[in-house]
């Protein structure tokens, strides 16, 4: 996401035989040893902000947006302040495979429902949030419930049947003089005790909350969720102070009291000689555990430079964090110079998105030297070969890291930690393209409102304007067409430790056998002996005519699978799709998950030049999730799950039109709940496997 986030096998499958580590162990020092205060306590309760309507002081979409005048002076549409890629609008040559078989049943699937959407985003908390894109994801599940975090909203889900278990706030939520359905949701500045994002009645910002993952640790019966905060003054400028916010359940109950805990990353990065200079942003954060402790990884980014200064690891003592303790053990160590290979950073090369691997239930822990926890990253991206210089890289690799961290038992009192890297070879992966969605490049129709909006000249509206165009930007250029929205550049994506193994997926180009000329985005996926440094299994999962992104792994303690992702293609609307992986057969056969079909394109503001910018850059994923509980694999994954009509869109704001007097909601004359925004049409779809 960016600041102006309104700112984005039973098929035949290529596999991988087993390979062993052609480079030497790297082994690293224990790192800095700090105490993390607690803070205070949240929760997931209903924000206490004012109403917004017809008379607010803002009309501000997009965190960093300024109103009238000023907004000349707004910042550029897409400036990387978080999540960040240097990947960005690069592209390489990827494996040829065959094109999977996709299956003729769904024999594991048990049921799914709707999660978070645009809708939500938007007007929870009285309407005093931002239009956001893309969908970040955070879903885990135990204890009967399936708790969601979405950009900047939260929802707790019962197992039983797919209904939000926080209190019913649809009557206390007013937007726009009508109470507001959201399905219960609740702003993520309210769970962590800070004002609104924006005050609508005043125009004050509160602090950017973003990028939130989510654990449930069966060991400890704890609920740990996480987000990136950027500290931003009453009047929307960010101070570039940033840090780690960790809100972790008292009991086993999601929808009760969290305490909280914060960790200052400003400061936490590798200076390369002045070059990559801090202060520094603690982008794209995800967690993991093992029997001791409770990890976050970072990729540190300078503020005012344009390299990359090195992924970060923190280590803090899950026990300590699972009985509320007043200071909690915290080990950093800075990935930078631990990996073994050549770039223009000298003889090393930092880790880049080390992704924290979970472990299901509570005996797939790894115990070894007293407790082991594995992450696991990619090098193909600049931030891994050219860290310093930003650019240069070949964005092709054929290794993966393995990075194991051990004594994790001393977090618990003294902390004396080990780290330790291995290179696994693996087939190529490389940069993938964008994806394609039915109608890309050409003009967006009605089912595509927002860009069919901005195209339009003729449509009378029910103020003396005529042009749709007219209801959201200040220039008629009819030039818009259907997106290719982002796929994932070559990051990894959710770990798994499960029956003795790591599972890992990335994103990767790949051609196939009926077109060996064309690339399309497919997914490499791993299955690694962590120990040996062996790769056991893996593949490519892709087929002809669509793009697989955003994949996310789920493994019981049996080792027995399911992989998350989104598909789409030349005839595929974005849906939530899922294909079986083991350790054995690897992934079969794929299938779009029942009710996560896709119905419409993706239609967010991301797409368009009259909104972001010219070239946009349409935001997808940024990441899916997957979660285990007990024998069952809980899967996350971004769709667009609902069309709607133009003239719906319009509503009151077209000639003659009747409907939710919030433009673009298609709430219908009920005043919703909306299946979007005017802005953005994103959902995400939540389902139930027993592999």
């Amino acid at each position: 996401m960016h600041l102006r986030r309104l700112l984005a096998s039973l098929a035949a499958l290529a596999l991988l035989g087993s390979l062993l580590v052609i480079a030497p162990a790297a082994v690293v020092g224990a790192g800095l040893i700090s105490h993390v205060a607690k803070t205070g306590v949240g929760g997931p309760q209903a924000g206490g902000a004012p109403a917004s309507g017809s008379g607010d002081a803002t009309n501000a979409e997009f965190p960093g947006e300024l109103d009238g005048a000023d907004a000349a002076n707004a910042p550029a549409a897409y400036t990387g302040i978080i999540d960040r890629s240097l990947s960005f609008g690069q592209t390489a040559k990827g494996a040829s495979v065959t094109s999977a078989a996709r299956a003729k049943s769904n024999p594991s699937f048990k049921f799914g429902f709707a999660g978070l959407n645009h809708y939500q985003q938007r007007y929870s908390n009285h309407g005093n949030q931002f239009s956001v894109e893309p969908p970040d994801q955070g879903m885990c599940a135990g204890n009967g419930y399936v708790l969601e975090a979405v950009n900047d909203v939260l929802n707790v889900f019962n197992q039983s049947d797919g209904s939000s278990a926080l209190p019913d706030n649809t009557a206390t939520n007013i937007v726009s003089g009508h109470p507001r359905d959201v399905n219960h949701a609740v702003d993520l500045n309210t769970f962590y005790g800070y004002i609104p994002a924006i005050n609508r009645s005043t125009g004050d910002r509160g602090p950017f909350v973003t990028d939130p993952s989510c654990l449930y640790d069966a060991q400890t019966n704890r609920w740990f969720v996480v987000v990136l905060t950027l500290d931003s003054t009453l009047s929307g400028a960010l101070t570039e102070v940033n840090h780690l916010d960790i809100a972790v359940s008292q009991t086993g109950d999601p929808t009760g009291a969290f305490n909280l805990y914060s960790i200052d990353v400003t400061n936490d990065g590798t200076n390369t000689g002045g070059v990559n200079a801090g202060p520094y942003l603690g982008d794209y954060p995800h967690i993991g555990a093992d029997a001791n402790g409770f990890y976050v990884t970072t990729n540190a980014y300078p503020w005012e430079h344009g390299g990359f200064a090195g992924a970060q690891i923190y280590a803090l003592s899950k026990a300590q964090l699972a009985a509320g303790a007043l200071s909690i053990n915290m080990v950093h160590l800075d990935t930078s110079g631990m990996v073994n290979a050549p770039s223009d950073a000298g003889s090393t090369q930092p880790g880049f998105t080390v992704w924290p691997a979970q472990s299901p239930g509570t005996g797939s822990f790894n115990a070894n030297n007293g407790g082991t926890e594995f992450f696991l990253s990619s090098n193909a991206a600049d931030e891994a070969t050219h860290p310093v210089a930003g650019t240069g890289g070949s964005y092709v690799s054929n290794k993966l890291v393995v990075w194991t961290l051990t004594n994790s038992s001393s977090l618990n009192s003294t902390p004396a930690l080990g780290l330790r890297t291995k290179l696994v070879s693996v087939g190529t992966y490389a940069l993938p393209p964008k994806q394609q969605q039915p109608g890309s490049g050409s003009a967006p129709g009605v089912n595509a409102p927002l860009g069919h909006c901005l195209n339009d000249t003729t449509t009378e509206l029910a103020t003396t304007f005529v042009g749709c165009w007219a209801l959201l930007v200040g220039a008629s250029d009819p030039t818009e067409v259907v997106s290719r929205p982002d796929s994932n550049d070559t990051r990894m994506q959710q770990v798994t430790y499960a029956n003795g193994k790591v599972w890992g997926s990335l994103d990767t180009a790949l051609s196939f056998d009926s077109d060996p000329t064309h690339n399309r985005a497919g997914i490499g996926w791993y299955v690694i002996n962590p120990n040996a440094g062996t790769l056991l299994k893996g593949g490519y999962l892709g087929a002809a005519g669509k793009d697989f992104t955003y994949p996310a792994i789920g493994v019981t303690g049996n080792g027995r699978g399911v992989m998350a992702f989104t598909a789409t293609g030349d005839t595929t609307y974005p849906s939530a799709a899922y294909a079986p992986i083991d350790a054995v057969s690897g992934v079969g056969a794929w299938n779009i998950v029942p009710g996560g079909a896709g119905t419409a394109p993706d239609d967010g503001f991301t797409s368009y030049k009259a909104e972001v910018g010219n070239p946009p850059r349409t935001r997808w994923g940024d990441y899916g999730a997957a979660a285990v509980d007990g024998n069952s694999v809980w899967l996350a994954s971004e769709y667009i799950g609902h069309a709607c009509g133009y003239t719906d869109w319009g509503g009151p704001s077209f000639f003659g039109g009747t409907g939710d007097n919030l433009l673009g909601t298609c709430g219908g004359a009920s005043f919703g709940p909306g299946v979007r925004t005017a802005l953005a049409n994103w959902q995400t779809f939540i389902s139930k496997f027993t592999p």
